[in-house]
């Protein structure tokens, strides 16, 4: 293989694909990246067999062939190459970097053992609008599962029917819920996507109106953004029943002005932060007045905020966290706590709003 390209293409491309390399791995090559080169392109591949990722870019093709080269070194070597024009020159064991008037050189893996990434063509698929998909991933992607011993809650469940899709994550405290419309389809089903692979996809995304084609194929997805191809194996196993989770009835409701709500919150939280109160803050709703409390070692804080309440005064607490990335990705002016007492879940939704949105969210006992 011989190619020259582009230092800053060669540099974009890595830092896209090395996403996909396993920090560690018991197959060395996994922490590899392929370079094939061909048809006036060189395309660049990682995977570490869940998640795998490809660019091309365009290359002087002198001698087609292929080497795997360990990701993060040249990786690491590329970045300061960015305005250099780079020969690439591979044997079966051994990659040459030309550049300028000097040379470096990398072991490589043996191609063969790279394992093929899946080609999903043909399939099911369904498209939505590039800033809609970017816009679910914003808005449930944080309260996602992290917890390992509940795997079927480390991803975004996607339900697809012919007019809309409906994305949920949880992590048993918290539940997130947008809709957002399809712009067509050949799919009628439910999947949960890794949220590393949702939030690969999203980076690649932009806040316009371009259709993104989302490819299904039994247990994998594929999407591709221009020169850039990822391809997911999707969780298996049965995402919670979200529906008997959400309350359909309230005894509260109170309406907020999302913007000082969210400077409250941000306030309340430094004094929140130690691990004895885990980020408490207390909500004392009156039918005009909110206050925001949170009191620690450090300090107290008050917040009154004016508020429109329908229904009973109450006090209710919560990990403060949970508001503050909720409220973060909010666009709204007004957003509504719909609550029953001071121990049943809270959710929020934004006012005033077309778009169909929910955040629920767990209280947690005053100390």
């Amino acid at each position: 293989m011989k190619v020259e390209c582009n230092g800053n293409d060669l540099c974009d491309a890595v830092a896209r694909v090395i996403k996909a390399v396993p920090a560690r791995s018991t197959n060395a090559v996994l922490e590899g990246i392929k370079l094939v080169a061909e048809d006036g392109t060189l395309t660049l591949t990682a995977t570490d067999l869940e998640l795998s990722i490809e660019h091309m870019i365009r290359a002087n093709i002198v001698e087609s062939g292929e080497a795997v080269v360990p990701g993060k070194l040249f990786g690491d070597f590329v970045k300061k190459l960015t305005s250099q024009n780079i020969v690439l020159t591979a044997t079966s064991s051994r990659l040459k970097i030309d550049y300028e008037r000097s040379e470096g050189e990398f072991g490589c893996y043996p191609s063969e053992q790279f394992p093929e990434v899946n080609r999903i063509e043909d399939t099911q698929h369904f498209e939505l609008k590039s800033c809609d998909l970017k816009d679910i991933v914003n808005k449930v992607a944080f309260s996602v599962c992290t917890d390992d011993s509940h795997p079927t809650l480390k991803g975004v469940l996607l339900e697809i029917n012919d007019s809309e899709v409906v994305a949920v994550t949880t992590d048993g405290y918290r539940l997130a819920k947008c809709v957002k419309p399809v712009i067509a389809t050949t799919a009628s089903t439910s999947i949960t996507v890794p949220v590393r692979a949702v939030m690969e996809i999203s980076r690649l995304l932009t806040d316009g109106d371009e259709p993104i084609k989302l490819n299904l194929h039994k247990n994998f997805l594929m999407v591709q953004v221009d020169a850039t191809t990822i391809t997911t194996r999707l969780i298996d196993g049965t995402f919670v029943n979200y529906r008997q989770i959400i309350p359909q009835h309230f005894d509260t409701l109170v309406y907020i002005p999302k913007g000082l709500f969210e400077d409250a919150i941000d306030r309340a939280v430094l004094m929140a932060r130690s691990e004895k109160n885990n980020n408490l803050v207390r909500f004392d709703i009156s039918q005009t007045n909110m206050t925001v409390s949170s009191h620690s070692e450090a300090g107290n804080v008050e917040e009154n905020l004016p508020v429109n309440t329908d229904g009973a005064d109450l006090s209710i607490s919560f990990n403060a966290r949970y508001f503050t990335e909720f409220l973060h990705c909010m666009t709204c002016e007004t957003v509504v706590l719909n609550l029953t007492n001071s121990t049943s879940v809270c959710v929020v939704s934004p006012v005033g709003d077309s778009e169909d949105y929910i955040y629920l969210v767990l209280p947690v006992r005053s100390v």
